[in-house]
C-alpha cells in the first residue's frame, strides 16, 4: 500500500517493529541473524558499540519515518538499550506515543 494514497498510517504491529530491528542490526553489525533475539544484550553479544547503537536509531527512524510523522528517539534513551527487547520497547512506546493525526 503506497502512502500516498491512505489519509491515516497503517498501524505497526510489534512484530513489525522486531523484525525492523533484527534487520538493521544484522547489517548494521554483520552478525548471523540467529544470534539476534529479543534477550541478545546489545553490547556484550552483539559487540555492538554506542556508535553502532546510534546507527541503529537512526536506521530504524528512516525506515520509520517513511511511513510515520516523524518517529523521533532521544538520544537520553540510546544509554538505557541494553536488549534488542529494549529498542523494540523503546520504538514502540515512541509509536504509541505518537499523536494521531
Amino acid at each position: 500500500m503506497p502512502a500516498e494514497t491512505h489519509d491515516h498510517r497503517a498501524p505497526l504491529d510489534r512484530a513489525d517493529v522486531e523484525r525492523l530491528v533484527r534487520e538493521q542490526l544484522v547489517e548494521i553489525l554483520g552478525v548471523d541473524p540467529d544470534d539476534v533475539t529479543p534477550d541478545s544484550r546489545l553490547r556484550e553479544d552483539l559487540d555492538a558499540d554506542d556508535y553502532a547503537v546510534i546507527d541503529l536509531v537512526e536506521a530504524v527512524e528512516l525506515e520509520l519515518g517513511e511511513r510515520t510523522v516523524a518517529l523521533s528517539i532521544d538520544d537520553d534513551d540510546l544509554a538505557e538499550l541494553l536488549t534488542v527487547r529494549d529498542a523494540v520497547d523503546c520504538v514502540v512506546a515512541r509509536l504509541d506515543a505518537e499523536p494521531e493525526s
